[in-house]
């Protein structure tokens, strides 16, 4: 089911930023507008000090490109801005031109759940430079924030290891869209199940959860709180035990258990929101092992996140479900990823491409030419190196050059195969296939995850894996920052 035309109304080309109207109008009254351009949507550095990024968002991303229209309302809206003289902003012959705009370009991209790194282009973008233009902060604003939290996600997924992780993020996320968005998101990255219903509807999600703290302290007791919960609900018999005190909550617990076992019934187990974590789990775990419910397992919540879940394993803690909230759906210590979408190359109709440049004083900041493409070389063991390549260069090497460190090159052997990452998605506005499933995209992740050792995916100053420019790329974009400077 398409997600954000069942959040939002058809179409919404008008999330969009000011200035790419703007832009629009100078190009289509200047006649820039018949220049075919190339932009490649990347972002520069990692979220989270990772050694690793999930690229996700994309189906997001090509249901905007489908859907996109101006509706009447629209260019009401758009008719009735005025310029600083008070004069109407735009041109009833410029509203006209985009009534009738349909975003025919053709988009290659990084398949969702793929592993990325800084500086390669998640998607590249080619057609007329008014439509490309028009997608710019829809498709940022979609691939960033899925990213980040698909990143995040596989973060606390390597830490739980094969425990299930539940997100639980509605409460606490930025808004309906960023909840949804980041239910989406988290399950891709290998989240079990989200506590998200309106996501478990739209995504077909499995939905988990337990009870509230209110459900306990509406009764006179805990232990009549769980029986009458066991009773009603027996089969998500997960008991929240420590709104008064967690052991004597984990007692009362039991107590229902054996009842419910009396009657056929299931008992999976005990939450624990509060408190030390690691002892109060393995002195749970102990009670629940004597009482013999050594099946039902410990649930344990409260502002946890990868580094969280890795020290509570490295102190013994017996804990076998995590729910994970805020820090999760909020991307809780780097809540942006920074992504950007830059020009790269220019033509005029039938001619040939013209590289485009964009200088800054921070080397990161500078952009690179062409008509780029990844290429991740393997062997034996799994992947080697990412070279970013110009399809415009024949014949490219298989020497890479990392762009930030000229010093810093290497030469591919021939026993490595490589694999293109950026693969056609849509030409000429419409998709080339129909959409993955979720349950693909997240196997994806873990297939990829398992190409990288482990100095990749480590917490604490991972591993930076090798990602640079073929050589005759970085040549000719040396040259091209030359000649730039020169005559600025």
């Amino acid at each position: 089911m398409p997600l954000l035309t069942e959040l939002y109304r058809p179409s919404l080309l008008m999330l969009t930023d000011f200035y790419q109207l703007t832009m629009a109008a100078a190009a289509w009254g200047s006649g820039a507008a018949r220049r075919e351009t190339v932009f490649h949507l990347l972002f520069r550095r990692a979220p989270f000090g990772s050694g690793f990024t999930v690229a996700a968002g994309l189906e997001l991303a090509l249901e905007v490109l489908e859907s996109a229209r101006l509706e009447s309302g629209d260019l009401e809206y758009l008719a009735g801005l005025r310029g600083a003289d008070g004069a109407p902003l735009f041109e009833d012959e410029f509203l006209a031109y985009l009534s009738r705009l349909r975003l025919e370009v053709d988009v290659d991209a990084v398949p969702e759940g793929a592993v990325v790194f800084p500086q390669e282009p998640l998607l590249r973008v080619t057609g007329p430079v008014i439509p490309c233009m028009m997608l710019e902060s829809a498709f940022l604003n979609l691939l960033n924030f899925q990213t980040l939290i698909a990143t995040k996600a596989a973060r606390i997924c390597l830490a739980a290891g094969d425990d299930p992780v539940l997100e639980f993020g509605l409460r606490r996320a930025q808004g309906p869209d960023g909840s949804v968005s980041a239910a989406r998101a988290a399950y891709i990255g290998g989240c079990a199940a989200t506590s998200n219903v309106l996501a478990g509807r739209l995504l077909g999600i499995p939905v988990r959860g337990t009870h509230a703290h209110s459900w306990v302290m509406l009764f006179d007791e805990e232990r009549e709180a769980f029986e009458a919960w066991g009773r009603t609900m027996p089969e998500t018999t997960v008991f929240l035990v420590d709104t008064y005190d967690t052991l004597e909550g984990v007692r009362r617990a039991i107590e229902i258990a054996g009842w419910l076992r009396a009657r056929g019934k299931p008992f999976l187990g005990v939450r624990i929101d509060s408190g030390d974590l690691a002892w109060l789990s393995n002195e749970a775990r102990r009670m629940l092992d004597d009482a013999g419910f050594t099946e039902a397992r410990v649930y344990a919540s409260n502002e946890l996140d990868e580094h969280l879940i890795e020290s509570l394993k490295q102190q013994g803690a017996t804990i076998g479900v995590w729910g994970i909230g805020t820090r999760l759906a909020t991307a809780h210590d780097d809540p942006a990823l920074g992504g950007v979408y830059k020009l790269s190359m220019v033509r005029e109709p039938g001619g040939p491409w013209q590289p485009r440049i964009k200088l800054s004083e921070q080397a990161a900041k500078i952009s690179t030419p062409g008509r780029l493409q990844i290429r991740r070389f393997t062997d034996q063991h799994g992947a080697v190196a990412d070279m970013i390549v110009d399809q415009e260069i024949s014949q490219p090497t298989r020497t890479m050059v990392d762009p930030l460190d000229p010093t810093r090159r290497r030469t591919l052997p021939d026993d490595c195969t490589f694999t293109e990452l950026l693969v056609p998605v849509a030409r000429k506005g419409r998709r080339t296939s129909g959409p993955e499933s979720l349950d693909a995209i997240r196997a994806r992740v873990r297939e990829q995850l398992g190409l990288f050792h482990s100095g990749v995916k480590r917490f604490l100053n991972p591993h930076r894996y090798p990602v640079g420019l073929e050589q005759r790329l970085y040549d000719r974009r040396t040259e091209l920052i030359l000649a730039a400077r020169r005559h600025r």
